[in-house]
């Protein structure tokens, strides 16, 4: 069933090989059709994130053999629906969408989405752009205050917090009376954060970085950090924060395994878990909680949980536009769009 003309041949980006942006290709497949409880969203935008760099190396939680679509989220109107009731209520729909890894993803013209738990209904509010960004970064970061309020914390340290979820992150909490103990790069992304009202930036550059993390979190009495580092950062993290403490290791951006001391493990009651945003959604929450969180988000799409743009891209450039994240993350999101 279907509002709109779809036609048999779509655009889509390509995968060849799990070895970086050069393996990526623009090619002509046929229009996927949706199944029972899915539906065909016509795709409008579609973000780079921290996990599609990741997948594109290889180095995130699906592995489909290539050649794949990547794109982790985007936007888009749904133009078709299978059988089964949730499918009739999403038609003719804006939504966003999310890939759960098991087929394509969002790089392309149309895809098929899950109605249970792929795509979620955009308040006339929040624009296709926005929208294509209204999944991961701010059900991650509603996430984070949860977990942070629901384990008593009154302060947390976040790593790479420049970053679009960083920011956001930031933003929340001081909507809701929690410090974060900020950890970035470069002083510019120092500057950026405090000028957005940060009261405690760190540059894990400088050279009495541990001292200062320490002090931190002690003042504070932080017993909770989020980790998009890994590597030594994990345990530099671990050492700085107080007896009984939880690093909650989210993301790998330094390529490597979180390190840290095994007396930090075993005498100080210190531990290591991961984070990773579908599996806590499903193991945490039932389908309606999930979209109260869904609304709720959304709400907040317009301020705390805002996306800014940086530069949009068609899917022919693909390779440049993930070149130009991989060499700045911070300052906006890039978008690749059917066409620009």
């Amino acid at each position: 069933m279907s509002h709109t003309q779809i036609p048999d041949q779509m655009t889509t980006v390509v995968l060849d090989s799990y070895s970086g942006p050069e393996a990526l290709r623009v090619e002509q497949r046929p229009v996927p059709k949706p199944g029972k409880d899915e539906v065909l969203v016509k795709v409008a935008a579609s973000p780079i994130n921290p996990s599609d760099l990741a997948f594109l190396g290889g180095n995130y939680g699906f592995d489909n053999p290539p050649p794949v679509v990547p794109g982790g989220e985007g936007s888009g109107t749904v133009v078709a629906v299978g059988p089964g009731a949730m499918g009739r209520y999403f038609l003719g729909k804006r939504v966003a969408c999310l890939s759960n890894g098991q087929k394509d993803g969002i790089w392309a013209e149309y895809v098929v989405a899950s109605t249970k738990g792929g795509v979620f209904p955009l308040n006339k509010s929040v624009s296709l752009e926005q929208g294509a960004m209204s999944v991961i970064n701010p059900l991650t970061a509603s996430a984070f205050l949860e977990i942070t309020k629901e384990g008593g914390h009154k302060a947390i340290v976040l790593t790479a917090a420049a970053s679009a979820l960083g920011q956001m992150v930031n933003r929340l909490g001081r909507s809701e009376g929690i410090q974060v103990i900020n950890v970035v790069r470069r002083d510019e992304q120092v500057q950026l954060l405090k000028a957005q009202g940060a009261t405690v930036v760190l540059n894990s550059d400088d050279v009495d970085f541990d001292r200062q993390l320490h002090d931190a979190c002690h003042e504070y009495d932080a017993h909770l950090a989020f980790d998009a580092v890994a590597g030594p950062m994990t345990g530099q993290l671990l050492k700085a924060l107080p007896e009984n403490s939880t690093v909650t290791v989210y993301s790998c951006l330094s390529h490597k395994a979180p390190q840290t001391n095994v007396d930090q493990i075993v005498f100080q009651g210190k531990t290591i878990t991961g984070f990773w945003l579908g599996p806590w959604l499903y193991s945490n929450k039932n389908l309606l909680q999930i979209l109260m969180l869904w609304r709720r988000s959304q709400k907040l799409i317009g301020t705390d949980l805002k996306s800014e743009i940086r530069a949009r891209y068609p899917f022919q450039e693909s390779r440049k536009a993930v070149q130009e994240y991989t060499n700045q993350m911070t300052g906006g999101k890039i978008l690749l769009k059917p066409t620009t």
